[in-house]
């Protein structure tokens, strides 16, 4: 390759069409998977029938509810992550722009297609299918900016600030779940329901509507189409991942990366299921029910059912945790935007990760521990908000490490599935594993929001004290891959 470093580019309107496009692809991978946690509750409520009482079979701490929750938890993770690794693969191999065009349509398609969902084997199908889209699109994305930029100063800002974007989608799903809740009575019926997180799955098809309007402008990666056009293409392999020169690389980057996922999947994604047993929360849901309870006396009807009741709590619920989310997601905004900048000024990658890895090892498990034990005190809500906000800060930044750091570990032939294994392998897979052991052990009949914490807190520990050690591995990327 050149040893001479290419001038940055001028940013032009295809330059801002293809940033723009990548921010809407990443804002919406985290817009999709944030909406389990948001939903999953009431989904299985919806999805799972209900019983001779009129109330929903499928409740928290139920064995079937458990089964179900972990299912939809890891489930689509797996399958993500096998055909995410495929998906990197066919990144190579067909080209960056096609790939990622097809998985924005995919992942919009199923959310779509999950809003309508009349069983719980078709909703778990449609967030796999989901969950395929957003592995796949996160390795294309990376790949493309990563080439389109090849600037190195240039290129770590792009990829650091259009990754920022995510924390938007997490909290655009925040406020689109708010809405859905707010305002679900005024919006057209599905199946003859007016249920918030049918509208939130629904909304998944935004970022879907752009791309078939941009696309026709965007170029492919110069670096892959110059292989492709000379014939000097290599064939990718999965094999070649693990040869002497990339096998430290490829191993360690997946481990970390999994600590990495580890800590939102088993921690901070249960807040939303931890939020209902606050103190706090439960005295507005009782206020909630006594209002409408009141209403109906002063207009001399009779007591409303405990049906409405139940749900007239979970209204309560649902928002409070739509109101966590979003102070989670603006500390994990800010988490990537001060990563963003850090990127271009530190050198040692190591050294970067570190500044939020190592406070994390000690804050989260810390945080939920306290979260556990505290669920009875009043006023705990609002130190909730602001723990959520640090514990995003922290984590969520480390999800835009990666990728600023693994297109510069792999040759351009084999840069889409280098990165899809540590990605979906590692992040995907190994990472949201964290998620069924939370849920696994914490399961309880009825629900314990407090037991949910301090498993979290053990989970959390354990995932981050691994992503420690290995870390110390880690190798530093060089500028040009040794086979380019």
């Amino acid at each position: 390759m050149n040893s001479v470093t290419p001038e940055p580019k001028r940013l032009g309107t295809v330059e801002w069409l293809i940033c723009v496009i990548a921010t809407i692809g990443f804002a919406f991978d985290t817009y999709e998977l944030l909406m389990l946690p948001l939903i999953v509750k009431p989904a299985l409520a919806s999805l799972g029938g209900v019983g001779a009482d009129g109330l929903p079979m499928l409740i928290p701490g139920s064995p079937a509810y458990t089964q179900w929750a972990r299912a939809l938890f890891f489930l689509p993770a797996i399958m993500g992550g096998l055909f995410g690794l495929v998906g990197g693969w066919l990144t190579d191999w067909f080209g960056r722009r096609r790939v990622l065009t097809a998985s924005i349509l995919l992942y919009g398609g199923s959310a779509l297609a999950g809003g309508f969902c009349t069983t719980l084997p078709q909703f778990l199908v449609c967030r796999c299918l989901v969950f395929v889209g957003v592995c796949v699109e996160f390795v294309a994305a990376v790949a493309w900016l990563a080439e389109l930029f090849p600037n190195p100063v240039q290129r770590e800002r792009v990829l650091g600030y259009t990754q920022a974007a995510s924390s938007i989608g997490g909290f655009l799903v925040a406020f689109a779940n708010g809405f859905g809740v707010q305002f679900a009575l005024d919006l057209p019926a599905i199946h003859g329901t007016h249920e918030a997180w049918r509208y939130t799955l629904v909304s998944g098809l935004i970022p879907a509507i752009p791309l078939i309007l941009i696309r026709p402008f965007l170029p492919e990666s110069p670096a892959w189409q110059e292989k492709k056009a000379s014939g000097k293409l290599r064939r990718p392999s999965f094999v070649a991942l693990f040869s002497p020169e990339l096998r430290r690389a490829t191993l360690v980057s997946a481990l970390v990366c999994a600590s990495c996922y580890g800590l939102a999947f088993g921690a901070i994604q249960h807040l939303p299921q931890i939020v209902p047993g606050l103190a706090d929360v439960k005295v507005q849901v009782k206020a909630a029910q006594d209002t409408l309870t009141q209403a109906a006396q002063s207009q001399e009807k009779p007591a409303p059912p405990q049906k409405a009741l139940v749900a007239a709590g979970k209204r309560v619920e649902e928002a409070r945790a739509a109101e966590v989310q979003k102070w989670q997601e603006t500390g994990g905004l800010l988490g990537r935007l001060a990563l963003a900048a850090l990127a271009v000024a530190i050198v040692s990658r190591k050294a970067l990760l570190r500044l939020f890895q190592l406070p994390a090892l000690v804050y989260i498990p810390l945080f939920f521990w306290w979260l556990g034990t505290h669920l009875a005190d009043t006023g705990t809500l609002g130190t909730v908000k602001w723990g959520a906000a640090a514990a995003g800060f922290l984590v969520v930044a480390t999800f835009s490490f990666w990728g600023n750091y693994l297109p510069r570990i792999y040759p351009v032939h084999l840069r889409g599935t280098g990165e899809s294994f540590a990605a979906n392998i590692g992040g995907r897979i190994l990472g949201t594993s964290a998620a069924w052991f939370t849920l696994t052990f914490a399961a309880a009949t009825p629900p314990s929001p407090g037991r949910i914490a301090l498993t979290a807190a053990v989970v959390a520990g354990i995932f981050a004290l691994v992503g420690a050690v290995f870390t110390q591995s880690l190798p530093e990327p060089t500028e040009s891959p040794k086979d380019e």
